[in-house]
């Protein structure tokens, strides 16, 4: 593992090379993962969801980040040189802290069918990775785990169930190599409450992890000052290295909603809340995004002890390409979402709309 991790989401990456995403630096256009290691990009997340398809066969999006196609990019990115954390969601597609859902496979199971579920379905997965090459750095036991997994038997405030699981996850992956280090990762970075109560019901019964992962989207969660004192007291209560495990900033409002394929009255998100863009410490510029990452890159280094160990930028290379959106409509049918499923990320990438690096990239490549 890197000594600080300079890291990249790219769930999606075969989905926008077979959309025909183009990237290009300084007007040259180049292989991404070459471009990203030329600005030292260093380690590669990539979400894994069960089975990302319809009962017809239908891809559910976003990457449809079955096993298959998480092995497949996952060599890629080993082969190049990258770190590899792996992103186990314990669902058919999105699991964030608006939804937990169980695959369907798992479906009318008892808690201890699930706990044994979650158990051999992560021994499984992370035998078939190091079979093919491509073992993993670091593994994430669910996604953004602030209200739980498996719905509706490990929902907040049931924690015993929730500790259940992810033990079961816990020593799935141990099962398969007892040294690759473990990550719990919530939302909400600037939550210290959220972060105590749920680490303190969790320690209580659960198994040993290395690593508490935090997402932190300035027009969601809080001040970056919120963000960086949450980071001091976990690492020092719990005595866990911090990552921000999820982070991005816009770089412009231009042509967001064309993208992002919704009505101006059913814009989500900080879109149509102004008061959501003026929390926002930096401006959605090009030279915004780039102070920004500047500045939460300095705060995560200074974590006290050294317990600072880096970032993953939340999909730096999703442009609007067409195709690629969040979620197609078998997708929105399992999560039971109205949709539409448009690219509602273009204006955060690293990229801009035609593939070009932006400044934020250089000002990660040169920090030190």
């Amino acid at each position: 593992m890197a000594k600080f991790i300079k890291g990249v989401d790219l769930s999606t990456l075969q989905e926008l090379e077979q959309c025909g995403a183009v990237y290009s630096d300084q007007g040259e256009q180049g292989e991404l993962l070459d471009i990203l290691k030329r600005y030292e990009i260093n380690s590669v997340r990539l979400r894994l969801w069960n089975d990302p398809y319809s009962k017809k066969g239908e891809p559910y999006g976003a990457g449809t980040n079955d096993l298959n196609t998480t092995i497949e990019t996952a060599l890629r990115v080993v082969k190049k040189g990258f770190g590899f954390l792996l992103d186990f969601h314990y669902s058919d597609f999105w699991a964030d802290p608006q939804k937990q859902f169980k695959p369907k496979a798992w479906e009318g199971m008892s808690v201890e069918e699930l706990e044994e579920a979650v158990l051999t379905y992560t021994k499984d997965c992370m035998m078939r990775l190091i079979e093919a090459g491509a073992k993993p750095d670091m593994v994430q036991v669910g996604n953004e785990l602030s209200n739980g997994l498996l719905w509706p038997e490990g929902k907040v405030p049931n924690y015993e169930n929730i500790a259940r699981f992810v033990n079961a996850g816990i020593r799935g992956v141990k099962a398969a190599d007892n040294r690759i280090p473990i990550m719990l990762h919530l939302d909400n970075g600037g939550n210290n409450a959220l972060y105590r109560e749920w680490f303190d019901e969790f320690v209580k019964r659960g198994e040993a992890f290395d690593v508490i992962g935090l997402s932190y989207y300035p027009f969601w969660h809080g001040s970056l000052q919120e963000l960086e004192e949450n980071m001091q007291d976990i690492s020092r209560r719990y005595q866990k290295d911090v990552i921000v495990a999820e982070v991005s900033m816009g770089f412009t409002m231009e042509d967001y909603g064309l993208y992002e394929q919704l009505k101006p009255d059913e814009r989500k998100g900080y879109a149509t809340k102004p008061e959501l863009v003026e929390k926002i410490e930096y401006p959605m510029t090009k030279q915004g995004q780039a102070d920004f990452m500047q500045d939460i890159m300095t705060r995560i280094a200074n974590i006290e002890g050294g317990r600072g160990k880096g970032f993953y930028y939340w999909e730096p290379a999703w442009i609007p390409v067409c195709g690629s959106g969040w979620a197609k409509p078998a997708g929105l049918s399992y999560i039971q979402d109205p949709g539409p499923g448009g690219n509602e990320w273009a204006n955060q990438a690293l990229f801009d709309y035609d593939g070009n690096v932006l400044p934020a990239l250089r000002v990660i490549r040169d920090f030190a």
